[in-house]
Parts: C-alpha cells; structure tokens; sequence
C-alpha cells in the first residue's frame, strides 16, 4: 500500500468506547455440553470466559455513545457513521443504518465487512472520509458470532462471542496519527473460514492457524517498511485476538516479544471486528483485561486477519490529547 502522502489531511482518536453482553459463558459451562475441558480450552486458544448476547445494533450504540461522550459531541457533529461487521442484523438494510438512527445521527452510515480485518479497514476508510474533507468520523467495529456459532461443534463454540468498539476520528492540520496502513485479501482461501446465508460458521482450523500466521506477519511487515520504522520502534501491538498461538507465533516471527502485546482474548473470545479495537481501548484507559496501557507518542501496530481470507494492519502514533478524560 502507498505511504500517507504528507500532504494528507490528518486525524486523531479522540473519544472511545467499549460494550460487551452481561451474559458470561465459562470453559467450564462449555464441559457440562460438549468433551472439552476448562484446561484444554485455556492451552490451546487462551481464551478463559467469553461474552454473548445482545445485537449487533444495541453493542454498536452503546460502544458509540461512550465515544461520542468522551469526544464531547452531539450526533449532530458526526459527518460519517462506518461500522465494521460481519454478522449485520439483517441481510438488508445495513446494520449501521439501525446504529445512526438510534444515535440521532443525520449523515452517511455503512457497513464493511471484511470479517476479524474488519476494524482496520474501516479505519482506512475513515482516514480516507477525513482526507477528502469529514471533519468527525464515528468508527464502530462489532460482532455478535455467538448468532452464527454451532454451541455443539467444540472447534468453534469455545472460540466465538461477541463485543463492540468505538471511536471517535477528528480531522486535524496537517498529519493526524496514522503512519502506514495495508490492507490484503487472498480469495483462494475463502473457503477455510466461512458461514452461509442462515448457517453456521465453518472452519479448518488448521489449515486457518498456518495462513493466519502468515498472512498476519506480511502484513504487519508492509506497515513497518512503510512507515520506515523496525519491530524495536513498536511500543504495543494490537492483534486481532483470535488465538494465543496465532498471536505469539506472529509476533515472534516479527521479532516483538509478548510484553509488548496486547492481549484481551482471555476475557472476551474471539469477537472478529471488535476484537482489535476492545485491545486498543482497554490499553488506552487503564489495563484492566490486558494489562498493558499506552502512552503519548507509543507506537502502535494493529494488526489481524481474517475470513476471505483477509488481513490488514497499520502503524499510529498514540496521543490522548484532544480526548476528554
């Protein structure tokens, strides 16, 4: 992918929210359903409890609201509403049409659905809303998988749940915080990872964890070698939280050690477009899933793969300010 021209009209994150369902399913709720176990779940995805429940409009709202509130904004101020998800309400409308209206938004709203590379893409599209004159883009990326999840296939239903995170894009003079930026798609794998009109999600897990690797770590390399800086200048990566296999073998082919890893999974599943963005935000406000936290000026690698077989990353330069605290 190109460079961010210099000329490019710039943005900032300036408010964010997250939303997941009440509802907790444990591993060890998972055992009393199926033959898998609380410690066979935990060794091979990380992942401990996951949350279900809710729509994809209602998580949407609520994950949007706390960002406009941080932002100190009316719907009024919102020029673009660009939702990321691949489990929309309806198959038509789109879902970002029921979030505006809810919002008491009065501007263009779309879905993108690029599955788990979902947040990423959309975040390039905003950059691009704001560079062709947007002012204030609201960025939403969730997913309720728990809708197109078989509860009694144990190599999907321990990994799948649902959850929603938000941000505020102001534009700002000159460079905002975006760095660099890739986004890929190879279609010769669509058919490892997918889910039919009405049906359930499919996949070979295997065959998904040798791709996922891959296709994450070229990525992530595009980004770094556009933004002319190596894994050392990464303060924090951000990856799609899918699986702790997948991200520690990316990340040690990146040459980022763990420490430097923001890692949410644990608590919230695999939640696809909301996954990069509950990381993100979770550092950015005090740690408390992921135990890591940002500040002003890090270097911050998002970066994830997805269905299609899809990925994309880019690099920001963290700032809090213009966020309300």
């Amino acid at each position: 992918m190109p460079k961010v021209p210099a000329t490019a009209r710039g943005a900032r994150f300036t408010g964010w929210g997250l939303s997941l369902p009440d509802k907790v399913i444990t591993n060890d709720e998972l055992s009393k359903t199926m033959e898998t176990s609380d410690e066979w779940i935990r060794e091979r995805t990380g992942i401990h409890r996951r949350h279900v429940g809710g729509s994809t409009m209602s998580l949407s709202v609520e994950s949007a609201r706390k960002a406009m509130t941080m932002a100190g904004l009316q719907p009024s101020d919102i020029d673009a509403l660009v939702l990321a998800t691949t489990t929309p309400d309806r198959q038509v409308p789109a879902t970002s049409a029921a979030v505006a209206r809810e919002l008491g938004l009065t501007c263009g709203a779309f879905d993108i659905n690029a599955a788990c590379s979902g947040f990423v893409y959309a975040l390039a599209v905003a950059h691009g809303l704001i560079a062709i004159g947007s002012q204030k883009v609201l960025l939403v990326g969730t997913d309720t998988l728990s809708r197109i999840t078989d509860w009694t296939d144990r190599n999907t239903a321990v990994l799948f749940a649902d959850g929603s995170g938000a941000a505020v894009l102001e534009a700002v003079d000159g460079p905002g915080h975006l760095l660099a930026w890739d986004i890929d798609a190879d279609g010769s794998a669509e058919d490892l990872l997918y889910a039919e009109i009405g049906g359930n999600i499919q996949m070979d897990g295997k065959e998904v964890f040798r791709r996922a690797v891959r296709i994450m770590v070229d990525s992530a390399q595009k980004s770094l070698a556009i933004a002319g800086v190596n894994p050392d200048d990464i303060a924090l990566v951000v990856p799609h939280q899918a699986n702790t296999r997948i991200i520690d073998a990316a990340c040690d082919r990146l040459g980022i050690p763990a420490e430097r890893t923001a890692v949410v999974l644990h608590e919230t599943g695999n939640t696809s477009s909301a996954s990069i963005p509950l990381a993100l935000f979770d550092a950015a406000t005090d740690g408390a899933m992921s135990g890591r936290s940002l500040r002003d000026g890090d270097l911050v690698l998002m970066v994830g793969f997805g269905a299609g077989m899809t990925a994309a990353s880019a690099i920001i330069r963290w700032s809090s300010k213009g966020a309300s605290q």
